[in-house]
Protein backbone atom coordinates (compact mmCIF):
# COMPACT_ATOMS: atom_id res chain seq x y z
CA UNK A 1 0.00 0.00 0.00
CA UNK A 2 0.70 3.75 -0.33
CA UNK A 3 2.37 4.86 2.76
CA UNK A 4 0.36 8.52 1.82
CA UNK A 5 -2.62 6.71 1.66
CA UNK A 6 -2.56 4.83 4.90
CA UNK A 7 -1.59 8.42 6.41
CA UNK A 8 -4.23 9.83 4.86
CA UNK A 9 -6.76 7.20 5.83
CA UNK A 10 -5.48 7.58 9.22
CA UNK A 11 -6.13 10.92 9.10
CA UNK A 12 -9.35 11.01 7.72
CA UNK A 13 -10.58 8.60 10.54
CA UNK A 14 -9.61 11.05 13.30
CA UNK A 15 -11.18 13.30 11.30
CA UNK A 16 -14.65 12.83 10.91
CA UNK A 17 -14.67 9.23 12.11
CA UNK A 18 -17.53 7.00 10.05
CA UNK A 19 -20.48 9.24 8.41
CA UNK A 20 -23.55 8.01 9.72
CA UNK A 21 -25.10 6.89 6.22
CA UNK A 22 -24.09 5.30 3.54
CA UNK A 23 -20.50 3.54 4.89
CA UNK A 24 -19.24 1.20 3.13
CA UNK A 25 -18.95 -1.33 5.75
CA UNK A 26 -22.45 -1.00 6.18
CA UNK A 27 -22.62 -1.88 2.71
CA UNK A 28 -20.92 -4.86 3.06
CA UNK A 29 -23.32 -6.22 5.85
CA UNK A 30 -26.60 -5.48 3.55
CA UNK A 31 -25.15 -7.34 0.81
CA UNK A 32 -23.67 -9.86 3.40
CA UNK A 33 -27.43 -10.17 5.15
CA UNK A 34 -29.00 -10.93 1.78
CA UNK A 35 -26.81 -13.59 0.90
CA UNK A 36 -27.36 -15.13 4.36
CA UNK A 37 -31.03 -14.96 3.75
CA UNK A 38 -30.55 -17.10 0.56
CA UNK A 39 -27.57 -19.60 2.27
CA UNK A 40 -28.79 -20.16 5.67
CA UNK A 41 -29.00 -23.73 6.95
CA UNK A 42 -28.26 -25.21 10.27
CA UNK A 43 -25.09 -26.16 8.94
CA UNK A 44 -21.44 -25.72 9.65
CA UNK A 45 -20.40 -26.46 6.11
CA UNK A 46 -22.94 -24.24 4.90
CA UNK A 47 -21.71 -21.37 7.19
CA UNK A 48 -18.73 -22.55 5.44
CA UNK A 49 -19.29 -21.82 1.94
CA UNK A 50 -20.88 -18.05 3.34
CA UNK A 51 -18.13 -16.59 4.93
CA UNK A 52 -16.03 -17.81 2.44
CA UNK A 53 -17.73 -16.12 -0.17
CA UNK A 54 -18.03 -13.15 1.69
CA UNK A 55 -14.39 -12.71 2.46
CA UNK A 56 -13.21 -13.96 -0.87
CA UNK A 57 -15.28 -11.57 -2.59
CA UNK A 58 -14.00 -9.14 -0.80
CA UNK A 59 -10.59 -10.11 -1.02
CA UNK A 60 -10.59 -9.93 -4.78
CA UNK A 61 -11.72 -6.54 -4.82
CA UNK A 62 -8.88 -5.34 -2.74
CA UNK A 63 -6.52 -7.88 -5.42
CA UNK A 64 -8.66 -5.97 -8.47
CA UNK A 65 -8.14 -2.30 -6.78
CA UNK A 66 -4.26 -3.45 -5.66
CA UNK A 67 -3.46 -4.39 -9.70
CA UNK A 68 -5.40 -1.13 -11.67
CA UNK A 69 -3.41 1.13 -9.16
CA UNK A 70 -0.17 -0.42 -9.42
CA UNK A 71 1.03 1.74 -12.01
CA UNK A 72 -0.75 4.83 -11.21
CA UNK A 73 0.83 6.28 -7.72
CA UNK A 74 -2.01 8.97 -7.50
CA UNK A 75 -4.93 6.48 -7.70
CA UNK A 76 -2.91 4.60 -5.48
CA UNK A 77 -2.83 6.86 -2.94
CA UNK A 78 -6.50 7.86 -3.23
CA UNK A 79 -7.70 3.99 -3.36
CA UNK A 80 -5.26 3.46 0.05
CA UNK A 81 -6.74 6.23 1.92
CA UNK A 82 -10.29 5.48 1.10
CA UNK A 83 -9.87 1.98 2.01
CA UNK A 84 -8.04 2.62 5.37
CA UNK A 85 -10.89 5.23 5.92
CA UNK A 86 -13.55 2.56 5.56
CA UNK A 87 -11.85 -0.02 7.89
CA UNK A 88 -10.76 2.07 10.78
CA UNK A 89 -13.32 2.63 13.51
CA UNK A 90 -11.18 4.29 16.78
CA UNK A 91 -12.88 7.70 16.37
CA UNK A 92 -15.72 6.47 16.53
CA UNK A 93 -15.22 3.77 19.14
CA UNK A 94 -14.19 6.87 21.46
CA UNK A 95 -16.90 9.03 20.25
CA UNK A 96 -19.70 6.60 21.63
CA UNK A 97 -17.88 5.75 24.64
CA UNK A 98 -17.66 9.46 25.21
CA UNK A 99 -21.78 9.54 24.30
CA UNK A 100 -22.11 7.10 27.54
CA UNK A 101 -19.77 8.67 30.13
CA UNK A 102 -21.16 12.03 29.67
CA UNK A 103 -24.57 10.80 31.08
CA UNK A 104 -23.34 8.26 33.44
CA UNK A 105 -20.89 10.90 35.60
CA UNK A 106 -24.25 13.28 35.31
CA UNK A 107 -26.05 10.25 37.64
CA UNK A 108 -28.23 10.16 34.45
CA UNK A 109 -28.09 6.08 34.67
CA UNK A 110 -31.50 5.77 32.54
CA UNK A 111 -29.88 7.92 29.56
CA UNK A 112 -26.50 6.08 29.98
CA UNK A 113 -28.86 2.24 29.44
CA UNK A 114 -29.99 4.13 26.70
CA UNK A 115 -27.31 4.71 24.90
CA UNK A 116 -24.78 1.72 25.96
CA UNK A 117 -26.20 -1.10 23.28
CA UNK A 118 -24.48 1.28 20.25
CA UNK A 119 -21.40 0.37 21.78
CA UNK A 120 -22.30 -3.32 23.60
CA UNK A 121 -24.45 -6.33 22.97
CA UNK A 122 -24.77 -6.86 26.99
CA UNK A 123 -28.34 -6.23 28.67
CA UNK A 124 -27.92 -2.39 29.86
CA UNK A 125 -31.37 -3.27 32.31
CA UNK A 126 -29.17 -5.10 34.78
CA UNK A 127 -26.44 -3.15 34.99
CA UNK A 128 -25.43 -0.31 37.37
CA UNK A 129 -23.08 2.82 37.58
CA UNK A 130 -19.71 -0.05 37.80
CA UNK A 131 -21.26 -2.37 35.17
CA UNK A 132 -22.04 0.45 32.20
CA UNK A 133 -18.71 1.61 33.15
CA UNK A 134 -16.86 -1.57 33.04
CA UNK A 135 -19.21 -2.80 29.41
CA UNK A 136 -17.47 0.58 28.00
CA UNK A 137 -13.67 0.10 29.28
CA UNK A 138 -13.76 -3.14 28.09
CA UNK A 139 -15.49 -2.96 24.68
CA UNK A 140 -12.87 0.15 24.23
CA UNK A 141 -10.31 -2.03 24.99
CA UNK A 142 -11.61 -5.02 23.27
CA UNK A 143 -12.22 -2.61 19.88
CA UNK A 144 -9.15 -1.10 19.97
CA UNK A 145 -7.73 -3.99 18.13
CA UNK A 146 -10.65 -5.02 16.18
CA UNK A 147 -11.10 -1.51 14.70
CA UNK A 148 -7.51 -0.53 14.46
CA UNK A 149 -4.66 -2.73 15.02
CA UNK A 150 -5.84 -5.67 13.23
CA UNK A 151 -6.91 -4.08 9.96
CA UNK A 152 -3.76 -1.83 10.03
CA UNK A 153 -1.89 -5.36 10.90
CA UNK A 154 -3.38 -7.28 7.79
CA UNK A 155 -3.02 -3.95 5.43
CA UNK A 156 0.66 -4.11 6.63
CA UNK A 157 1.05 -7.66 5.91
CA UNK A 158 -0.94 -8.39 2.34
CA UNK A 159 -1.91 -4.47 0.83
CA UNK A 160 -5.50 -4.02 0.09
CA UNK A 161 -6.84 -7.37 -0.17
CA UNK A 162 -5.95 -7.64 3.78
CA UNK A 163 -6.79 -4.62 4.46
CA UNK A 164 -10.42 -5.24 3.34
CA UNK A 165 -10.55 -8.80 3.90
CA UNK A 166 -9.70 -8.30 7.83
CA UNK A 167 -13.03 -5.83 7.51
CA UNK A 168 -15.43 -8.50 6.24
CA UNK A 169 -14.03 -10.90 8.58
CA UNK A 170 -14.37 -8.76 11.38
CA UNK A 171 -18.15 -7.60 9.86
CA UNK A 172 -19.04 -11.35 9.42
CA UNK A 173 -18.24 -12.54 13.10
CA UNK A 174 -20.67 -9.36 14.24
CA UNK A 175 -23.33 -10.57 12.20
CA UNK A 176 -23.33 -14.28 12.12
CA UNK A 177 -20.34 -15.28 14.78
CA UNK A 178 -23.17 -15.55 17.82
CA UNK A 179 -23.89 -18.60 20.12
CA UNK A 180 -27.49 -18.09 19.32
CA UNK A 181 -29.88 -21.51 18.07
CA UNK A 182 -29.95 -19.85 14.64
CA UNK A 183 -25.86 -19.13 14.65
CA UNK A 184 -24.35 -21.82 16.60
CA UNK A 185 -23.67 -23.61 13.49
CA UNK A 186 -24.15 -21.36 10.57
CA UNK A 187 -22.36 -18.96 12.08
CA UNK A 188 -19.42 -21.36 13.33
CA UNK A 189 -16.68 -20.74 10.33
CA UNK A 190 -17.17 -17.16 10.76
CA UNK A 191 -16.33 -16.91 14.61
CA UNK A 192 -13.32 -19.37 13.90
CA UNK A 193 -11.87 -17.30 10.95
CA UNK A 194 -12.06 -13.76 13.40
CA UNK A 195 -10.51 -16.00 15.97
CA UNK A 196 -7.70 -16.37 13.68
CA UNK A 197 -7.36 -13.26 12.27
CA UNK A 198 -6.91 -11.74 15.43
CA UNK A 199 -4.60 -13.70 16.92
CA UNK A 200 -1.39 -11.67 16.23
CA UNK A 201 -3.03 -8.10 16.36
CA UNK A 202 -4.55 -9.08 19.81
CA UNK A 203 -1.43 -9.84 21.05
CA UNK A 204 0.64 -7.07 19.13
CA UNK A 205 -2.24 -5.04 20.72
CA UNK A 206 -1.43 -5.94 24.27
CA UNK A 207 2.29 -5.27 23.83
CA UNK A 208 1.36 -1.32 22.59
CA UNK A 209 -0.69 -1.01 25.60
CA UNK A 210 1.84 -2.03 27.77
CA UNK A 211 4.24 0.62 26.04
CA UNK A 212 1.76 3.09 26.43
CA UNK A 213 0.88 2.11 30.19
CA UNK A 214 2.19 5.77 31.30
CA UNK A 215 0.17 8.12 29.32
CA UNK A 216 -2.35 7.15 31.85
CA UNK A 217 -0.26 6.82 34.84
CA UNK A 218 -0.01 3.10 34.64
CA UNK A 219 3.54 1.06 35.34
CA UNK A 220 4.81 -1.09 31.94
CA UNK A 221 5.87 -3.63 34.10
CA UNK A 222 2.80 -4.15 36.17
CA UNK A 223 0.81 -4.15 32.87
CA UNK A 224 3.08 -6.63 31.88
CA UNK A 225 2.50 -8.70 34.57
CA UNK A 226 -1.41 -8.67 34.76
CA UNK A 227 -1.27 -9.43 30.54
CA UNK A 228 0.85 -12.63 31.02
CA UNK A 229 -0.88 -13.98 34.61
CA UNK A 230 -4.72 -13.06 32.90
CA UNK A 231 -4.41 -12.50 29.44
CA UNK A 232 -5.32 -16.26 28.46
CA UNK A 233 -7.92 -16.47 31.29
CA UNK A 234 -10.66 -14.92 29.29
CA UNK A 235 -13.00 -17.45 27.09
CA UNK A 236 -12.15 -15.09 23.70
CA UNK A 237 -8.57 -16.41 22.91
CA UNK A 238 -8.06 -13.06 21.49
CA UNK A 239 -10.34 -10.56 23.75
CA UNK A 240 -8.23 -11.30 27.06
CA UNK A 241 -5.34 -10.25 25.78
CA UNK A 242 -6.36 -6.65 25.13
CA UNK A 243 -8.64 -6.15 28.15
CA UNK A 244 -5.77 -7.78 30.71
CA UNK A 245 -3.40 -5.38 28.95
CA UNK A 246 -5.99 -2.24 30.05
CA UNK A 247 -7.11 -3.66 33.02
CA UNK A 248 -3.36 -3.44 34.18
CA UNK A 249 -2.61 -0.17 32.79
CA UNK A 250 -5.78 1.38 34.19
CA UNK A 251 -5.39 -0.18 37.86
CA UNK A 252 -8.77 -1.53 37.32
CA UNK A 253 -10.48 -5.38 37.80
CA UNK A 254 -12.54 -6.04 34.63
CA UNK A 255 -14.50 -9.45 34.02
CA UNK A 256 -17.30 -10.39 36.18
CA UNK A 257 -21.01 -11.27 35.45
CA UNK A 258 -22.50 -10.48 31.76
CA UNK A 259 -25.68 -10.88 30.38
CA UNK A 260 -26.49 -11.09 26.61
CA UNK A 261 -30.48 -11.17 25.60
CA UNK A 262 -31.03 -13.55 28.39
CA UNK A 263 -27.65 -15.54 28.29
CA UNK A 264 -25.06 -15.22 31.11
CA UNK A 265 -21.56 -15.61 30.97
CA UNK A 266 -19.61 -15.37 34.77
CA UNK A 267 -16.06 -14.74 33.47
CA UNK A 268 -12.57 -14.60 34.76
CA UNK A 269 -11.39 -11.11 36.94
CA UNK A 270 -8.71 -9.23 34.58
CA UNK A 271 -6.34 -7.16 36.81
CA UNK A 272 -5.98 -6.45 40.50
CA UNK A 273 -7.19 -3.08 41.22
CA UNK A 274 -11.00 -1.53 41.96
CA UNK A 275 -14.00 -1.45 39.67
CA UNK A 276 -14.05 0.57 37.14
CA UNK A 277 -15.42 4.21 37.29
CA UNK A 278 -16.98 6.40 35.01
CA UNK A 279 -13.17 8.82 35.23
CA UNK A 280 -11.94 5.39 33.84
CA UNK A 281 -14.00 5.50 30.28
CA UNK A 282 -11.94 8.95 29.40
CA UNK A 283 -8.57 6.92 30.42
CA UNK A 284 -9.56 4.34 28.57
CA UNK A 285 -10.18 6.58 25.36
CA UNK A 286 -6.77 8.25 26.06
CA UNK A 287 -4.87 4.87 26.77
CA UNK A 288 -6.79 3.33 23.08
CA UNK A 289 -5.88 6.69 21.51
CA UNK A 290 -2.00 6.20 22.27
CA UNK A 291 -2.38 2.27 21.25
CA UNK A 292 -4.39 3.23 17.64
CA UNK A 293 -1.39 5.92 17.43
CA UNK A 294 1.39 3.41 17.48
CA UNK A 295 -0.06 1.02 15.17
CA UNK A 296 -0.79 4.05 12.57
CA UNK A 297 3.10 4.64 12.67
CA UNK A 298 3.77 1.36 12.52
CA UNK A 299 1.41 0.73 9.16
CA UNK A 300 2.46 3.83 7.81
CA UNK A 301 6.18 2.84 8.03
CA UNK A 302 5.97 -0.45 6.43
CA UNK A 303 3.59 0.86 3.93
CA UNK A 304 6.93 3.13 3.19
CA UNK A 305 9.12 0.37 3.11
CA UNK A 306 8.59 0.11 -0.26
CA UNK A 307 6.20 2.32 -2.78
CA UNK A 308 3.62 0.08 -4.75
CA UNK A 309 2.53 2.33 -7.60
CA UNK A 310 6.06 3.36 -8.88
CA UNK A 311 6.87 1.17 -11.24
CA UNK A 312 10.23 0.37 -11.91
CA UNK A 313 10.99 1.29 -16.22
CA UNK A 314 13.91 -0.42 -17.21
CA UNK A 315 16.66 2.22 -18.62
CA UNK A 316 16.98 1.07 -22.51
CA UNK A 317 19.94 3.02 -23.99
CA UNK A 318 20.38 4.21 -27.65
CA UNK A 319 22.22 2.06 -30.34
CA UNK A 320 24.62 5.19 -31.18
CA UNK A 321 25.42 5.93 -27.33
CA UNK A 322 26.23 2.72 -26.12
CA UNK A 323 29.95 1.95 -25.35
CA UNK A 324 31.85 0.93 -28.13
CA UNK A 325 33.76 -2.53 -27.34
CA UNK A 326 37.25 -2.64 -27.98
CA UNK A 327 38.73 -3.95 -31.02
CA UNK A 328 40.18 -7.47 -30.46
CA UNK A 329 43.66 -7.32 -31.05
CA UNK A 330 45.44 -9.11 -33.90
Amino acid sequence: MSAVGVALGVALDALVGDPRRAHPVAAFGTVAGALERRMYADSRPRGAAYAAACVGATAALGIAADRLTRRHPVARIAVTAAATWAVLGGTTLRREARAIAGPLTAGDLEAARERLPYLVGRDPSCLDETGIARAVVESVAENTSDAVVAPLFWGAVAGLPGLLAYRAVNTLDAMVGHRTPRHTNFGWASARLDDVANWLPARVTGLLTVAAAPLTGGSPRETWRVLRRDGGAHPSPNSGRCEASAAGALGVRLGGRNVYAGRTEDRPALGDGRPPVPADIARANRLSAAVCLAAAAAAVAAAGLGIPGTPRRHIRTHPHTRPRQPKELP
